[in-house]
């Protein structure tokens, strides 16, 4: 346990892609970046929970490589004016990190939250059919 390396796991999923980046603790320096849309071919699976899995596959082999063994999970969404709940890749990610011998931490959510800063889109009656 003397030589453990810790590791922050930053998951970004969104209706559209799911990225995983690890880095230190201080966020200064980058261990592993993968995303789910690199790992298919079309682009409307680059948020399916599948990309995921392969992208979170990588980069725990990656990481392994560099004698990380436990990471802090932090999941984040779109969040602001857009989209608050996260995409369909970020259980499945957090869950093949689990499965390739990664030790978790924690969990945290840090999806950005409005505090009435912008206005959305779409004018005064909303977005029309």
């Amino acid at each position: 346990m003397q030589n453990e390396k810790m590791g922050i796991a930053h998951i970004y999923a969104t209706m559209n892609n799911t990225i995983i980046h690890v880095t230190d603790a201080s966020n200064g320096h980058t261990f592993s970046i993968h995303s789910g849309g690199a790992q298919v071919k079309a682009d409307r699976l680059g948020s399916s929970p599948r990309a995921a899995m392969d992208a979170a596959k990588k980069v725990a082999e990656e990481i392994t490589a560099k004698g990380i063994t436990s990471v802090h999970v932090k999941i984040r969404a779109a969040g602001g004016i857009k989209s608050k709940t996260t995409g369909p890749g970020a259980r499945s990610a957090v869950k093949a990190l689990e499965r390739a011998g990664i030790r978790i931490l924690g969990v945290e959510n840090v999806t950005p939250v409005p505090h009435d800063g912008c206005k959305r889109k779409g004018g005064r009656k909303g977005r029309r059919m």
